[in-house]
């Protein structure tokens, strides 16, 4: 681990990037957040995929934020990338769908046999 903060900021063209000295760990965590991993001639270039809506860049770029913190790396977030109260500390949340392997019988739906 490195002294230097890693920066998470808004770019020029709008894009969520990553700068500053990220580690095989940070990238993991970073990866595990949304954001993507691109070689370039100089590096690599790390950023979160474009077109998906400034909230939930935000959301993506603190919870990335959040989990490095708390890695105890040294990170620089942009004020621009804050959430809204209400959705900061909260990492995204998955929408699941039931299956027919997962979905229960509702007991009421159950038809009961007489007792004998």
């Amino acid at each position: 681990m490195s002294d230097e903060a890693i920066h998470i900021t808004r770019g020029l063209g709008g894009e969520v990037e990553v700068n500053g000295p990220v580690d095989a760990f940070a990238a993991s965590v970073l990866a595990r957040a949304g954001f993507d991993t691109y070689p370039t001639l100089r590096g690599v270039w790390i950023r979160l995929p474009f077109d998906l809506g400034r909230t939930w860049e935000n959301e993506h770029a603190t919870w990335a934020a959040e989990m490095l913190t708390a890695a105890r790396y040294s990170v620089d977030l942009d004020p621009d990338l804050c959430p809204t109260p209400a959705a900061a500390s909260a990492p995204p949340t998955l929408h699941r769908t039931k299956t027919a392997m997962t979905a229960q019988p509702s007991p009421a739906g159950t038809p009961r046999r007489p007792r004998r």
